[in-house]
């Protein structure tokens, strides 16, 4: 247990999306290249996410039936509740999209309106969207309107420090049905730099009447989650890169919630194992070279939170197939960790965010 953590919450309503009535208010966000079924398979094993939501997927390829775009929406019996989360800048594409998620019996559906990258943006989807009021506000209520499932948005706090329209737009959804908004703190021009601001999310939360605003960025513990609730008076909060590096956190957060205090992430051991299950899982879904390729980014994130050494993270990124895979495994798992307890807890890693100006993503 650990006794340093913020002093337990005062009770709080549960969260719901509509009908929906989620879990816990702690939401796993959707990370390109992360949020895949394999990954939030592990995460509600280990237990305590309210709503985990897929990848950003593309309306248009979804309608088209792309391979690469279908495998993003794969999903499994103990994977629930499940929300989507589509991007687009064509209503009826958006819409037929929705419906086509509805038959499919996706629980929610979440519109991306802040991804800041470059190929998004410019296609008239993701942040730039903020940029569109009068069409945006016509789009979401076409989506709304199309099903019966509820539908969130996710947006920036603006396109820059000089337009923060998050909270014009949380309350224009409001009124056309939208269930839930969740935000992250940052404008689309600041990309992750600087701080998020919680002041900005504050004033979303705000500017609606009944619906949960759902903050995000930069939560990557207990300590950050208490004071995003606490600052922001939001009513959930969506972890992604906190949970790439720790997989219990969300556990973690309603043990706190629950009791003032919580169980330790994993050991080394357990994140060895938890590594090997995801791998299982992504085995399942596709072939055994696509599964090795797919899994580097991720098996980045263990190995770092492991403390393995660099040369053995690097046979790891460079297997090319199963036997290889299995060789760098067996030997990291002889090594053991370069600093810290194979059986206690490991020193906490540092949490990288994208780098670079945000126009050339």
């Amino acid at each position: 247990m650990n006794s340093s953590l913020p002093s337990q919450p005062d009770f709080r309503p549960p969260v719901c999306y509509g009908s929906l009535k989620l879990a816990s208010r702690y939401l796993l966000s959707p990370l390109a290249g992360y949020t895949n079924l394999p990954f939030r398979r592990i995460v509600r094993e280990i237990g305590g996410v309210g709503l985990a939501t897929t990848d950003l997927v593309n309306a248009r390829g979804l309608l088209e039936g792309s391979a690469k775009t279908l495998q993003l929406i794969q999903t499994c019996p103990e994977d629930t509740p499940f929300a989507v989360q589509i991007f687009g800048n064509d209503p009826k594409q958006m819409q037929e999209a929705a419906q086509l998620l509805q038959d499919r019996d996706v629980d929610s559906i979440d519109i991306n309106m802040g991804c800041p990258v470059n190929r998004i943006v410019k296609g008239g989807a993701g942040a730039s969207m903020m940029c569109h009021p009068d069409k945006t506000i016509a789009l979401v209520q076409s989506v709304v309107e199309s099903v019966k499932i509820p539908v969130s948005v996710k947006m920036r706090l603006g396109w820059d420090d000089h337009n923060l329209s998050a909270p014009f737009f949380a309350r224009e959804f409001e009124q056309v049905g939208v269930v839930a908004v969740a935000i992250h703190g940052r404008t689309r021009e600041q990309g992750f730099r600087g701080s998020v601001n919680h002041d900005g999310i504050r004033q979303v939360v705000e500017a609606v009447q009944s619906i949960p605003v759902i903050g995000n960025g930069d939560v990557t513990s207990i300590a950050d989650a208490d004071y995003m609730l606490k600052t922001t008076g939001c009513a959930g909060v969506s972890i992604g890169r906190g949970a790439l590096a720790n997989p219990w956190i969300f556990h973690q957060l309603v043990q706190w919630e629950q009791t003032g205090q919580c169980d330790p992430p994993g050991k080394f051991d357990d994140r060895l194992e938890l590594l090997l299950r995801q791998f299982r899982y992504l085995l399942e879904m596709t072939t055994e070279h696509r599964a090795i390729s797919m899994f580097r980014k991720m098996g980045h994130w263990y190995l770092k939170s492991m403390r393995v050494m660099p040369a053995l993270r690097h046979q790891f990124q460079c297997a090319q197939n199963l036997k290889e895979f299995e060789e760098a495994i067996n030997t990291i798992s002889a090594k053991g960790p370069r600093s810290g307890s194979r059986n206690g807890i490991l020193p906490d890693m540092h949490i990288p965010v994208p780098g670079g100006a945000v126009e050339r993503w």
